[in-house]
């Protein structure tokens, strides 16, 4: 056999079973985005240079949930141990903006994690990830999903599982998982409850789709808030990026936009405070 015809079978090979992705540069940055290609060798974790946060400080109203995410997250810097974390509940009350403001946190303070982001269609690549992290030795990484959730007839949940649990080899030492939902279990209450009326064996069906949350071994809620907090967390963004109003102006306004929008969140406040500086003239950094 001549040299091309074994250039040729080695090719094929390589199409049918390419190499897997280098390990990339990681102190480019300290978030990535995962971007799965069509095979292992088309993989890649597109450095972010300027993340989309909010300070941990102007988070109001959240205090439980963010000095026990900071504490687990802190721990896991340092190298102790730390669990996975589930941050689930009302929607637009900082579940993704403490997860990346306690990545920056903790960075700040001297260590240095690397925060990727998983998108919640791409969970079923979630092996090859580990297999990069589990490579990139002396990295430590915060895995992040956020949005996650699972409908109907939707298996991607069984990859996520196994993930977690990391078979065999086991869950890297250096990653934990979080996620966002505002589900508690992941998945509609209707499909859960279905399992129940029409399984052969209802409470075993049940119990595998429940499962998934039981491999967050940090769950912390997010409730709605009231209009006090609704109020402060206002107060403390128009603080923070030096809009000049007075407390009664405030106050109203605020009322009145709560009241058109039919809704009470974080998410709102924000939104309120981009209109109001929008019309004062004030530029937000």
């Amino acid at each position: 056999m001549n040299d091309d015809a074994l250039t040729r079978i080695a090719e094929a090979l390589e199409r049918i079973s390419p190499p897997p992705a280098p390990v990339p540069d990681f102190m480019q940055a300290d978030a990535y985005v995962w971007r799965p290609g069509e095979n292992v060798a088309h993989d890649r974790l597109d450095a972010v240079a300027k993340v989309n946060r909010v300070e941990i400080d102007l988070l109001h109203g959240i205090d439980r949930a963010r000095n026990t995410l900071l504490e687990n997250t802190a721990r896991f810097a340092k190298g102790l141990p730390a669990n996975n974390a589930l941050l689930w509940g009302a929607r637009g009350m900082g579940k993704s903006s403490l997860v990346k403001a306690a990545h920056a946190q903790v960075n700040a303070g001297g260590d240095r994690l690397l925060l990727v982001e998983v998108l919640r269609d791409d969970i079923p690549t979630m092996n090859r990830l580990l297999a990069l992290v589990r490579a990139a030795v002396g990295h430590r990484f915060i895995l992040f999903c956020d949005d996650l959730s699972f409908d109907r007839d939707d298996t991607h949940y069984k990859s996520l599982k196994a993930a977690l649990d990391g078979g065999v080899e086991g869950r890297p030492e250096n990653a934990v998982f979080y996620a966002t939902s505002n589900r508690r279990h992941l998945m509609p209450r209707d499909m859960i409850d279905n399992e129940k009326r029409t399984g052969i064996n209802p409470g075993e069906a049940t119990e595998e789709k429940v499962s998934l949350s039981d491999r967050f071994g940090l769950w912390l809620g997010f409730h709605p808030c009231d209009q006090d907090q609704f109020l402060a967390m206002i107060r403390g963004y128009v603080d923070a990026h030096g809009i000049a109003i007075s407390d009664d102006d405030l106050r109203a306004q605020a009322i009145e936009w709560r009241q058109g929008r039919g809704a009470i969140s974080g998410r709102v406040a924000w939104q309120f405070v981009q209109d109001l500086a929008g019309r004062m003239g004030v530029a937000l950094s």
